[in-house]
């Protein structure tokens, strides 16, 4: 097998996806990225993404173009019973629907399995009962904002990474493929449902935030930027610089020992409080009083010293950094994840590709493209239609 076929197992597979904002369109372009291709279909003018934030000076959507690199773009008024039975045939004509535009009949698996019965239907809703939900809701009402922050926090407190939309894409992505296995075993098609508020759901009791209460009856509480169960913490050098150190095993604690030269200052905290610091729940609970150990090292060396020091040493770290500061730093610039990519009305900057590296490398990113860019060569292409027909449907505001 050549690395091309090995980086894109789904080629050959077409897919039609009626989405907006992350979950569906980041299950789309990872689709994409492993080959396959991803006809996005919008509203003309564009879905309540199409201009969502960042944007550049001239008002175009940094974010749309992030999360459709790779993908086709078909503008359809998808209002109008003619716009609607071009997305029904291409649907048919493609086997596999992904969307979060729930609750419309006319492209539901009910309908459009009457047209192909060996249909792959895969649709994110907001709750399992189908009610609406996004990842900032969801999330308020799983229990995180009020177990993030200092302990101090009186109120929640909302993180910015839209964790459950970004897991749920990810879900999307591999049921796709799941279900294209079944059919390829079976003949037979699948509907799958995957509503964020599961998702959140399911990562809470399987991180134990939800078996937690069942069980022991208590809830996590707020601890600042300590690592619940472990021995991590947030420092910060003599300069200004913070640095958040982590001690997972005997071995980076005794080596964080050594390092701020605390080693027989610890072992008499431990003969103290009858503590014994080589079991990792010991250095949690007594994190506070270890912390004001190891402080006085950190404060007593610069930025750059420390991350000297700590590069010999066991102990995982790494000092907090701006966007801007990662944007600039190896990390992405002589990362071979990114490459330099000429996005039309965005410009050319590094971005990523498909995050698995498949051979010893990885598929570069592929632009996104802008809103109906594809519609002719999809009515073309997929539905047979002619110079004349399609000349029609854009007059008649059909397709643009």
């Amino acid at each position: 097998m050549t690395f091309r076929d090995a980086a894109r197992p789904l080629a050959g597979v077409r897919i039609v996806e009626i989405s907006s904002f992350v979950a569906v369109p980041l299950g789309g372009m990872t689709l994409a990225q492993l080959g396959a291709e991803v006809i996005r279909v919008d509203p003309v003018g564009g879905a309540a993404d199409y201009h969502r934030w960042p944007v550049t000076a001239d008002g175009e959507s940094i974010y749309w173009a992030g999360l459709n690199k790779g993908k086709l773009s078909a503008a359809v008024d998808v209002r109008s019973a003619a716009g609607q039975e071009l997305i029904t045939r291409l649907v048919v004509d493609c086997g596999i629907l992904i969307t979060n535009v729930a609750g419309r009949q006319w492209h539901s698996y009910e309908e459009l399995v009457k047209l192909r019965p060996d249909l792959i239907h895969v649709e994110v809703s907001g709750r399992a009962d189908g009610g609406t939900g996004v990842d900032y809701t969801v999330n308020a009402g799983v229990g995180f904002p009020l177990v993030t922050g200092s302990p101090e926090s009186g109120g929640p407190v909302n993180h910015v990474l839209p964790a459950w939309d970004i897991a749920c894409g990810l879900y999307v992505a591999l049921a796709v493929t799941a279900a294209l296995r079944h059919r390829d075993a079976t003949g037979e098609g699948q509907r799958v449902g995957i509503p964020l508020e599961n998702v959140a759901l399911a990562t809470a009791g399987n991180l134990s935030f939800l078996t937690e209460v069942m069980v022991n009856g208590v809830a996590r509480e707020r601890i600042g930027n300590s690592i619940y169960g472990q021995y991590g913490q947030t420092f910060v050098s003599g300069d200004g610089v913070s640095f958040m150190v982590v001690a997972l095993t005997g071995r980076h604690f005794r080596d964080l020992a050594e390092l701020t030269g605390t080693t027989k200052a610890v072992a008499a905290l431990g003969d103290a409080l009858g503590a014994d610091f080589g079991d990792e729940g010991q250095r949690y609970r007594h994190r506070d009083a270890l912390t004001g150990l190891f402080t006085v090292w950190f404060t007593d060396h610069t930025a750059e010293e420390i991350g000297t020091a700590l590069s010999t040493t066991s102990v995982l770290w790494e000092r907090y950094r701006t966007f801007a500061e990662t944007a600039s730093d190896p990390k992405v610039t002589d990362n071979p994840l990114f490459s330099a990519l000429a996005q039309p009305r965005i410009g050319t900057h590094l971005a990523p590709g498909l995050p698995l590296q498949v051979d010893g490398a990885y598929r570069p990113a592929v632009p996104a493209p802008a809103l109906g860019d594809h519609t002719a060569e999809v009515l073309r292409g997929r539905l047979g239609l002619s110079e004349d027909e399609i000349r029609r449907l854009t007059e008649a505001g059909t397709v643009s």
